[in-house]
C-alpha cells in the first residue's frame, strides 16, 4: 500500500490509499520519484523546460519580491551605485 492524494473542491490535498477518489478520479501518488544521482537525462529536461518557458529564471519575479516596496528611481540608483563598483 502506498500513499496517494486527490485535489478536494477546495482545492486541498487529500491524502488516502485508495487508488481512487470518491468522484472516481485516479489518485496520484504523494512519493516523490527516486533520485538517482547519474541522472541520464537532465539535460534533456532543461532543454524542454527552457524552450517552453518553465524555468525559474523565465518566470517573472513573484509580488513579494524584495524590490517591490522600493521605488523605481531608488531601485534605479542602488543599481547604478553598484555598476560603479
Amino acid at each position: 500500500m502506498y500513499l496517494q492524494y486527490y485535489i478536494n473542491d477546495n482545492g486541498d490535498k487529500v491524502y488516502t490509499v485508495k487508488k481512487e477518489s470518491p468522484l472516481g478520479k485516479a489518485t496520484e501518488s504523494a512519493h516523490p520519484a527516486r533520485f538517482s544521482p547519474d541522472d541520464k537525462y537532465s539535460r534533456q529536461r532543461v532543454l524542454l523546460k527552457k524552450r517552453f518557458g518553465l524555468l525559474p529564471t523565465q518566470k517573472p519575479a513573484p509580488k513579494n519580491f524584495a524590490f517591490s516596496n522600493i521605488s523605481s528611481v531608488l531601485l534605479d540608483e542602488i543599481l547604478l551605485r553598484m555598476s560603479d563598483l
